[in-house]
C-alpha cells in the first residue's frame, strides 16, 4: 500500500479588479469603510475582529473577520490572521475590532494584541499601518493617530 498524503490548495479569488479597490489614505478612510461594512445589528452587541488586506498601494484587496465574541472581548489567533494574510499576498494590513460598550480606549489586552501582531507581521515583512477601535455609532480610535502603534 502506498503513502498517501492531503492535497493542500491555496486558493484566492479577487472579483473585483484591483483599479477598482478603496485606496486607504488616514484612519478616517479606513474608518468610513469598516463602518460602511459592518453589521450595525450586531454592533453594539458583541466584539469582532477583522482585518483589512491591503496592496502595496494601500488599495483594499478585501476584509476578513478573524473572530466573533462576546460583549466585552474576543481572540485573535495569530495563525488564523496570517494564513489570510498571507494567502492574500497582502503587505499591509489594518487591523479593527468593535467596542459595543461605544467606549473609545484601548485596553491593555488590546495594546498587547496589537505589539503581538506588529511582532509576527516584521517576520514577514508586512506592514501593520493601524488598530481601529470602532463604536456603534461611527466613531473611532486609532492607534496609529493616538501614537501608541
Amino acid at each position: 500500500m502506498g503513502t498517501q498524503v492531503n492535497e493542500i490548495s491555496i486558493r484566492y479569488k479577487e472579483r473585483i479588479p484591483a483599479p477598482f479597490w478603496k485606496q486607504i489614505k488616514c484612519s478616517k478612510d479606513a474608518t468610513e469603510l469598516l463602518f460602511q461594512t459592518w453589521n450595525k445589528d450586531t454592533i453594539a452587541v458583541h466584539e469582532s475582529f477583522k482585518i483589512v488586506l491591503l496592496n502595496n498601494s494601500n488599495k483594499v484587496k478585501g476584509i476578513y473577520q478573524i473572530s466573533q465574541g462576546g460583549i466585552t472581548g474576543t481572540l485573535v489567533d495569530l495563525r488564523i490572521l496570517f494564513a489570510v494574510v498571507l494567502k492574500t499576498l497582502s503587505v499591509g494590513i489594518l487591523l479593527a475590532h468593535n467596542h459595543p460598550s461605544g467606549k473609545l480606549q484601548a485596553s491593555q489586552p488590546d495594546k498587547d494584541i496589537t505589539q503581538k501582531i506588529q511582532r509576527a507581521a516584521q517576520l514577514f515583512d508586512v506592514k501593520v499601518l493601524d488598530h481601529i477601535i470602532l463604536a456603534p455609532d461611527g466613531k473611532y480610535y486609532s492607534f496609529a493617530d493616538q501614537g501608541v502603534l
